[in-house]
């Protein structure tokens, strides 16, 4: 049993995408990298811990749906497996979020663990023989709040939306600030698996100037895939289908599906050198 619970830790990645930015294209990534990594038969499961709810309804689901959602596990009214739901994508479930979310902080100011609550709540499954998600992806409120610090405590590894524009890099020294907080405190395994630039126009050079400081910061934890400015990509939300699926052929749906190639090439070299 010991065996099964140290190899089901090890295939099930939990990774959460997470900016304290607003309109970076967090909740796009999620969504877009979810359904890419879903449409080559891997099983995943995104959960919503953005009180705005807006990768629910990204993928066709009700935010103003009270039944089972992250609030419920968090604030113990349901089991964690019991809060999955279905979306219209095969390989891909979801633990939607909505606006009672919002009041958790409040509400759990008395609890000491109240940092490693989502983890307490995730570990029991990710541990179980239920458990057949290769990804678990966690979309992030836009703010250093407790849901944040609380994805950090449980995640392995982090995907930072940079927007290319003038002061995007100036709000990242405040994020790698908290990460390296949470390391030395709650979560000695945190990484930052990669920087992905969003809203990118190559006519812009800021845009150019925003990549190549980001490489001079994060050296070889950019994302080689940019991802542009594209109106489908910030059409598709409003008919909660991804844009990968909404319109295959655009740049933002080809964007997003060479980066779900480099992150699983990213993977592959992961593995091989664990």
């Amino acid at each position: 049993m010991i065996g099964l619970k140290k190899s089901k830790l090890k295939n099930t990645q939990i990774i959460s995408v997470i900016n304290q930015k607003g309109g970076v294209g967090k909740t796009t990534t999620v969504i877009n990298l979810a359904t890419s990594l879903s449409l080559q038969n891997k099983k995943i499961l995104v959960i919503d811990l953005d009180p705005q709810g807006n990768a629910t309804t990204g993928f066709g689901l009700s935010n103003t749906d009270n039944d089972k959602t992250i609030y419920d596990v968090l604030n113990g009214n349901s089991a964690f497996e019991d809060a999955i739901r279905d979306t219209k994508i095969n390989n891909l479930k979801l633990v939607s979020s909505n606006v009672d979310l919002s009041g958790l902080e409040v509400e759990t100011a008395s609890e000491n663990r109240r940092a490693f609550l989502l983890k307490d709540k995730i570990e029991n499954y990710i541990n179980s023989p239920k458990n057949e998600f290769s990804y678990v992806f966690i979309d992030c409120p836009p703010s250093l709040s407790l849901l944040t610090v609380m994805s950090l405590v449980v995640a392995k590894s982090l995907i930072v939306p940079l927007q290319a524009e003038f002061f995007a890099l100036e709000g990242l020294s405040q994020l790698v600030k908290t990460i390296d907080r949470v390391k030395i405190k709650l979560n000695p395994e945190l990484v930052i698996r990669g920087v992905l630039l969003t809203m990118f126009d190559k006519r812009n050079k800021l845009s150019s100037q925003v990549d190549s400081e980001a490489r001079k910061f994060f050296n070889e934890k950019v994302y080689q895939t940019q991802i542009p400015r594209n109106v489908r990509l910030s059409e598709a939300p409003s008919h909660g289908i991804p844009v990968v699926i909404y319109d295959k052929l655009c740049a933002g749906s080809k964007a997003y599906s060479s980066f779900a190639e480099e992150f699983l090439k990213q993977e592959n070299i992961m593995e091989s050198a664990a």
